[in-house]
């Protein structure tokens, strides 16, 4: 840490969140043993994660969420403590890197950054402590011997349902809101947008970002996103996709306000929406962050930590679309039917619009 004062008073001043930590005084044993002592590698309550949310942090509904549920489920079965922090809109990378650097020198290994604008900023700390096992979730620019890249298909996901979307529209007009104009982002227009035309090849598309690089605010911008929402609806969409973040919240309420559909992101929204709104979340794109996270973790518990890339894709179970809304049943055999012919490489998804 280069000024640990300095450093503390930077997290405080940036609204930095710190969760509780968790610990295990006894450890569980695999495979249902009752005697510690069979084990060859018993979980600890020792190891200290340290994980780096994106922008909307724990709360968002969405991505981060995910990664929440994966740390989660570490803590509960491995006993390892945690530390989380937050992104704000509009800070530096130098700021991630302090972030990175700050739950590096406080101890905390392994490390996982949440977002594909840690990509710089952990391929730089990743290399000032090699002796530290980072992972981040939704890049693979840097390769390092103690780096893992959690990537995902979200194209292929988002082409289910585009799919549903088309199925489920009355108008033949169905839209999509991404949160900030990047290529990430614009992989999910890409597979929503050919999962629609797949389905129904007249149907009209609107597709709207909330913002544009180096403004992130649009993954966290509930009302930006109600009000882009509503323009769609008042065009004639009676389907928006939000890959948005915490902007879906807003897309939700004028989805509402409009007696239209909404599909959510990331997460199974219509578990985890306010109830007022969870009857017109449709379906959830779902992007098992939360498979991710854990299973990094547990690679570095079993003392063999995942590098390289790993992607999760439609092939391991790694995204797919929702089910917890009852209505979504009339469409899904279409979109289970797709999905078969991505599997078996009969339909190639593109990943750009």
């Amino acid at each position: 840490m280069r000024n640990a004062l300095k450093i503390a008073t930077a997290l405080a001043a940036g609204a930095l969140v710190l969760a509780g930590c968790g610990s295990s005084s006894t450890p569980a044993t695999p495979g249902g043993s009752e005697n510690p002592s069979e084990t060859s590698s018993a979980p600890t309550s020792d190891l200290k994660v340290g994980l780096a949310y994106d922008i909307g942090g724990r709360g968002d509904q969405s991505f981060n969420d995910a990664a929440a549920r994966g740390l989660d489920k570490a803590k509960d079965e491995f006993g390892v403590q945690a530390q989380e922090l937050e992104a704000q809109n509009g800070e530096t990378d130098a700021q991630k890197e302090e972030r990175l650097r700050t739950l590096a020198d406080g101890g905390y290994n392994p490390i996982v950054a949440i977002g594909f604008a840690y990509s710089g900023p952990v391929g730089k700390v990743a290399k000032e402590y090699p002796d530290v096992n980072f992972a981040i979730v939704d890049d693979a620019a840097n390769d390092l011997p103690n780096l893992a890249n959690l990537v995902f298909a979200e194209n292929e996901g988002s082409f289910l349902v585009g799919v549903i979307a088309a199925e489920a529209s009355k108008s033949g007009n169905v839209g999509f809101i991404g949160g900030v104009n990047v290529p990430l982002i614009q992989k999910f227009q890409a597979g929503f947008d050919a999962g629609a035309k797949a389905q129904n090849s007249s149907i009209k598309l609107q597709d709207k970002y909330l913002t544009e690089p180096p403004d992130f605010g649009g993954f966290n911008d509930p009302a930006k996103g109600k009000t882009t929402a509503k323009g769609m609806y008042d065009k004639g969409t009676d389907v928006v996709f939000a890959a948005a973040g915490g902007s879906g919240s807003g897309v939700f309420e004028a989805a509402k306000a409009a007696g239209a559909w909404a599909i959510g992101v990331d997460s199974d929204q219509y578990l985890t929406a306010a109830p007022a709104v969870k009857d017109v979340i449709l379906t959830s794109m779902i992007k098992k962050v939360d498979v991710a996270v854990y299973d990094f973790i547990k690679s570095v518990v079993d003392g063999s930590p995942l590098t390289g890339t790993t992607t999760f894709d439609l092939k391991n179970d790694g995204v797919g679309y929702s089910t917890s809304n009852p209505a979504v049943e009339p469409y899904t055999a279409k979109a289970d039917e797709f999905a078969q012919k991505i599997i078996s490489g009969e339909i190639t998804v593109p990943t750009t619009p």
